[in-house]
């Protein structure tokens, strides 16, 4: 009883911050404040520290990219498997941070957003077993991030390339706003992995592991369902 009493205290925890975090900040996903906005479209020349600065708090913002990497180390034990899957996330929204803002290739925020949305929905119905079930076969999971990943990335040039940030030290900045959303990605996970090792010592970890993941497919719904939506209503 008194293990049920925690796991439902949880699980409630975990639904209510899911939907209040979601709902709390801006509806798009990638919002900029706007000192950050100023910043950007202010700065001139290189600024290492401060890009990796605001790299590191767009991720720790940033729930989507947050919700899809819960997701992937949900079930992951090892720091070393945690380590390979994350790698294979960083290498796909590297690649495509830095391939969209360089060569100035668009991609429609609201339907790059309604993507990332729907990686959370794939790696939540990835945890519950639904391609085993269904297909009778497990895709591949590395694959799976890496491609997700590349989507991840463009969500970030998206936002970027709305600034038109100087030319002037652009690699530079690039590269340090990418240092900083590892750093930040990096103490985001230690957070999440020390939380779930600890609950996993309860056996109300794989009693509730399917209400978790189902949370993370309702959250990854209504991201997708406020992407879709300002696509079509906006002109």
């Amino acid at each position: 009883m008194l293990i049920n009493s925690r796991a439902t205290f949880f699980t409630i925890q975990i639904s209510i911050f899911v939907c209040c975090y979601c709902l709390s900040v801006n509806l798009f996903a990638h919002g900029v404040d706007d000192s950050t906005r100023q910043f950007l479209q202010a700065n001139q020349g290189v600024a290492v520290f401060p890009y990796m600065y605001i790299g590191a708090k767009h991720m720790i913002t940033g729930y989507d990219h947050l919700l899809f990497l819960v997701g992937v180390i949900f079930f992951l034990y090892r720091v070393k498997d945690v380590l390979v899957y994350v790698t294979f996330f960083t290498i796909g929204h590297s690649l495509t941070l830095l391939l969209g803002v360089l060569q100035n290739i668009a991609v429609n925020p609201y339907l790059i957003d309604a993507i990332i949305g729907l990686s959370i929905v794939y790696k939540g119905f990835d945890n519950l077993g639904g391609f085993k079930h269904f297909l009778g076969h497990q895709p591949n999971t590395k694959l799976a991030v890496l491609i997700f990943g590349l989507f991840h990335g463009f969500g970030l040039a998206t936002k970027i390339q709305e600034f038109n940030i100087p030319s002037d030290g652009l690699l530079e900045n690039l590269l340090s706003f990418n240092v900083g959303v590892e750093l930040g990605q990096f103490l985001a996970l230690t957070l999440v992995f020390i939380s779930l090792s600890f609950w996993r010592r309860y056996a109300s970890f794989l009693h509730f592991s399917t209400a978790t993941n189902t949370l993370l497919i309702s959250a990854g719904l209504m991201l997708t369902g406020f992407q879709l939506t300002g696509f079509f209503v906006t002109p």
